[in-house]
């Protein structure tokens, strides 16, 4: 437990901790949104320790039906609000800072991933909230990266401390997003403005399409707890993590480096699959879940906890507000961001 969440006094809070589960902070019972928001309010500085302490936290019992519903909760839990910044899903925008979790098929299960950990400042929070539960699967998976940087093999874990990760994106209007969808502008000068200030190498290909490259630091530290998490999307986006029979299609269009997203050491090394099926195995090792139900809200430290999405069936509808942006140069980074390897 970190200095910071200590120092916060605990309230009468009915919160349940079971094996394979993330916290479920039970309400009491309330008669509508109006009384909910009010006890949500009031106990407002405990829940927030508490998601210090556990990285994730599930709020059963709230009266949420609606995107109204759940933005209200929101302003109260997380009122300082952040944008979704070089985009890699699509997501339908509900206004007021209210998004769709994502809009990517239901079949497709998205691994453990922490949200814009490729950006120099990204949300602190995530709130999700459930408006409607799919017939079968679809849980909003969590995992704690504090634990996840304790497992990671000892060398592999100096490697990323001394190198970071490098990201690699080819835009295309055919695979992943296009560039003027992901960073939400037409002018290729407003791209390449972007990149500089944003310390992201890039470059314009013959078809017109766009390559970046971007090197971060793979290990942060909490700038309230001061605990180091494992804070990339190095294996989310690493070319062995995909399914063999759509990295072959992918690198038969698109060739060996062109493909959507792909990842490397931050030296511009890559790992073996077996280096990759090893951080993998910790991800899968540090997930918990927990079934959804109407109404329920989950709330994630983007710091110190990933999150993932199952498989689903059924009319899965999962909202998501961003917030409590954070600037990467507080986080202590392991290695500087650079728009190009390590050493070059």
């Amino acid at each position: 437990m970190s200095p910071t969440a200590q120092a916060v006094p605990a309230a009468a809070l009915d919160v349940r901790y079971e094996p394979g589960k993330p916290a479920v902070l039970v309400v009491p019972p309330v008669d509508d949104l109006d009384a909910g928001v009010a006890w949500v309010t009031a106990h407002r500085a405990a829940i927030r320790a508490e998601l210090l302490r556990s990285g994730s936290l599930m709020i059963r019992g709230l009266p949420v039906t609606d995107t109204a519903d759940f933005a209200r909760v929101r302003d109260v839990l997380m009122p300082q609000r952040t944008g979704y910044r070089e985009k890699a899903t699509p997501r339908t925008d509900f206004g007021e800072g209210v998004f769709s979790s994502t809009d990517l098929p239901a079949a497709q299960p998205i691994r453990l991933h922490n949200e814009n950990s490729y950006t120099l400042d990204f949300p602190g929070t995530l709130l999700f909230g459930c408006v409607t539960a799919p017939e079968t699967g679809g849980a909003t998976t969590v995992g704690d990266m504090r634990e996840a940087l304790r497992q990671i093999p000892a060398e592999l874990r100096e490697r990323f401390a001394t190198y970071g990760w490098l990201l690699v994106r080819n835009f295309s209007e055919l695979a992943g997003l296009p560039w003027h969808k992901s960073f939400g502008t037409e002018d290729p000068a407003g791209v390449e403005e972007y990149c500089r200030e944003n310390v992201i190498g890039h470059e314009w290909l013959p078809d017109g399409e766009l390559r970046t490259r971007q090197r971060r630091s793979a290990i942060v530290t909490h700038p309230l707890t001061g605990e180091e998490s494992w804070f990339n999307h190095y294996a989310f986006w690493n070319r062995h993590t995909l399914d063999p029979d759509v990295r072959e299609v992918l690198q038969e269009t698109y060739g060996e480096d062109g493909l959507p997203f792909d990842t490397y050491l931050g030296d511009g090394s890559a790992l073996t699959a077996d280096e990759v099926a090893a951080i993998n195995a910790v991800y899968d090792r540090v997930t918990v879940r927990e079934t959804w139900q109407e109404g329920d809200l989950l709330m994630v430290d983007n710091i110190s906890c990933a999150h993932g999405r199952e498989a689903f069936t059924g009319a899965r509808k999962i909202l998501v507000a961003m917030g409590d942006p954070v600037a990467l140069a507080d986080c202590a980074p392991r290695t500087a961001p650079a728009a190009t390897p390590y050493g070059k």
